[in-house]
């Protein structure tokens, strides 16, 4: 792809690997990546809109190209909104559209409350802005589960044994219905899966997306997205995570927002529907730059 730039940012406790995609006249726009532990997509459909808007990704330290230093210190939502300034400083990144993808969403929410400049508009895709809402959504998809995946699981985490081939068999049953519904799993799906940092993930999330056991189990941002006053764009899919119900009520708590649901797609719209993502996010940033005001 043309008019591509990487390079490295060094922060606290590494360097922070970032990529730029196109150098489009509009706002850019800098995504960061779910996990916790998780990278960027090198496939993501919205770099096609580096044509018109500088599509700017990075890796979070410990993830992906950046530094895998071994401090747990470093592996809190204060280290990462401190990073994601880094990582706008370094860009000098006066004005830019913000997108937060699954935990991504808590990053950008929690920087978002700090009141910075420059924020235009702001995306929380398949958001994750509470934790206790989250583990009751799948918590409530697991009973969808055949019976015998569910005991497997109460009774795995019941002996601590979440690292078993029947847990993690039942943990790919889910995976296949709220996380991505294509199968089999694209390429990139499977290498950015397997790509996860799991000692991050396993400290700040848990054994997996529906047991919550680590750092963020108290996490809710919830009281405060009123805070929130840029244009806020809540997206999700329709057999997402980051259910459709949960979802509307996070944008219904933002003072000026919209939501979107694709419909074919779970957590991965990016790859389940991705003319579909790439065209509903471009929407939203072209219309928000023609704002009167803004």
């Amino acid at each position: 792809m043309e008019n591509v730039t990487e390079g490295f940012i060094p922060v606290k406790g590494g360097n922070v690997w970032y990529r730029i995609t196109g150098n489009g006249p509009g706002i850019p726009l800098l995504l960061v990546h779910g996990g916790p532990g998780g990278k960027s997509n090198d496939k993501d459909p919205l770099r096609q809109l580096g044509t018109e808007h500088p599509i700017i990704q990075y890796d979070q330290l410990g993830c992906g190209k950046s530094g895998h230093p071994a401090d747990k210190d470093i592996w809190t939502i204060e280290h990462y909104v401190e990073e994601l300034e880094h990582v706008i400083e370094a860009l000098e990144l006066e004005e830019f559209h913000l997108l937060g993808h699954s935990w991504g969403s808590m990053l950008a929410a929690s920087y978002l409350f700090k009141k910075p400049a420059g924020v235009r508009s702001v995306i929380f895709s398949g958001p994750a802005l509470s934790a206790h809402q989250w583990i009751t959504d799948q918590r409530n998809y697991l009973k969808e589960l055949p019976k015998e995946m569910q005991d497997a699981i109460e009774q795995s985490e019941r002996d601590g044994t979440t690292d078993s081939e029947v847990y993690q068999q039942a943990m790919m049953a889910f995976y296949k219905r709220h996380m991505c519904r294509l199968d089999p799993w694209p390429k990139e799906m499977k290498e950015d899966f397997e790509a996860t940092n799991s000692r991050i993930y396993h400290y700040m999330w848990g054994a997996s997306e529906f047991t919550v056991t680590g750092t963020l189990k108290d996490f809710d941002a919830t009281g405060r997205l009123h805070e929130i006053e840029i244009p806020a764009l809540f997206t999700c899919g329709r057999y997402d995570e980051a259910t459709p119900e949960t979802t509307e009520y996070y944008a219904s708590l933002a003072s000026d927002s919209e939501f979107h649901v694709f419909e074919n797609s779970s957590h991965m719209p990016s790859l389940e529907e991705p003319q579909a993502y790439a065209d509903t996010i471009r929407e939203w940033v072209n219309r928000q730059e023609l704002r009167p005001g803004a």
